[in-house]
This record gives C-alpha cells, structure tokens and sequence, in this order.
C-alpha cells in the first residue's frame, strides 16, 4: 500500500456544534479530493435514575452527541458522495430493547434506526447506500464512563454467548458494510450482539 493510502486526518473537535461537523466534512474533502465513505459513530450515554431527575442539559448533551451530530454530519457529507459510496450508522441494541436508565440514549438510536431507512430511501436512486451497525454490549470506553458500577461485573453475561464483545469482534460489520461485497446491500441494520435479537 502507497503512503497515499495510508494517510489520515486528526479531527478533533466537538461535534455537538454543526459548524464543527461541517468543518470536518470540509477538511477531510480539501485533504482528500472527496468523500467516499462516512461511518456516524459519536455517541454519549449515562446512567439515568429515570426522567423526572434527569436535568435537560444532560439530554440536550445526549441528543446533540447522538442525533445532531450524525444529522448535521450527514446533511455536510452528501453532496460530496457519488455513486458507490456508503454511509454507516452507529444504533445500538437499545434502540429495540431500551434499558430505563438509558432512555435517552435509547431514544437517540432509536432514531438513528429511522434515518438509516430513510435515507437509504432518499438516497437509493444516487447509488449511495446506508445501513447500520447495531451494538449489543460491547466492551468500550463508553461503557465505564457510562457510571454504573453496579452493572460492571454482569456486562454482557444476559447473552447467549454469555459474555460482552470486543470492538475487534463489532469492526468487521463496518468492514463488510463499506466493502464492495456489501454492494446490493442498503437499509439494514446488522445486529453484533452476541446473540441478543433486535
């Protein structure tokens, strides 16, 4: 592989701002010459002692993390897109089976769900395919920031393969979903969730 194709970008940034979404958009099209796959995977979650003590900052926090962002990022990266090209979301298993004290985690990806359809549909006719990636408990960093030490030692060991994954085991489904392989493949949602349904 040439050191052309090894190259990366270092965007760091906070993408609960839609300028900062659209700058990295456009830093990546200037750096590049284009944009050829866009994979939404911010996302913040905390535990929740349930929605009447949950203060609107915080699920401000949570919607402009996990819904803003990706929409704002999407609205930014699509003119660039041609034929070929593939959008990957980031869901989660909670947004089927919502836990309570994730409830506006859940009603994020939830949503997420919804775009992924949607604009798999609106999309469709310019060769550009969506889908999604829906995590079932996956051992990232997200998961000890998350605040629910009670949960810790139990992560995962509810499916049947009896314990969380590794994001080596979740990195495959994005692999496939932006291959050529995945070329017919547009509005799913693949679940990596150790067994777990949707």
């Amino acid at each position: 592989m040439d050191d052309a194709k090894r190259r990366s970008l270092r965007l760091p940034g906070d993408v609960r701002t839609e300028s900062q979404c659209n700058d990295m958009v456009a830093r990546v099209v200037d750096e590049f010459g284009g944009l050829d796959l866009l994979v939404l995977n911010a996302g913040y979650q905390k535990n929740r002692e349930g929605l009447e003590k949950t203060p609107t900052d915080e699920i401000q926090r949570v919607f402009d993390t996990n819904l803003y962002a990706p929409l704002w990022t999407a609205r930014a990266a699509i003119p660039h897109l041609q034929p070929g090209s593939s959008i990957i979301v980031t869901s989660s298993i909670q947004g089927f089976k919502p836990s309570p004290e994730l409830f506006d985690y859940a009603m994020t990806k939830a949503a997420l769900v919804s775009l992924t359809k949607t604009l798999a549909q609106e999309l469709g006719n310019r060769g550009i395919r969506v889908n999604a990636v829906a995590p079932g408990p996956i051992w990232t960093p997200l998961i000890p920031a998350t605040e629910w030490a009670d949960h810790l030692p139990q992560f995962g060991q509810d499916t049947p393969l009896g314990r969380a994954g590794q994001p080596a085991e979740l990195a495959p489904a994005y692999v496939f979903l932006a291959s050529p392989e995945a070329s017919y493949v547009s509005g799913a949602v693949v679940p990596v969730t150790g067994g777990k349904g949707l």
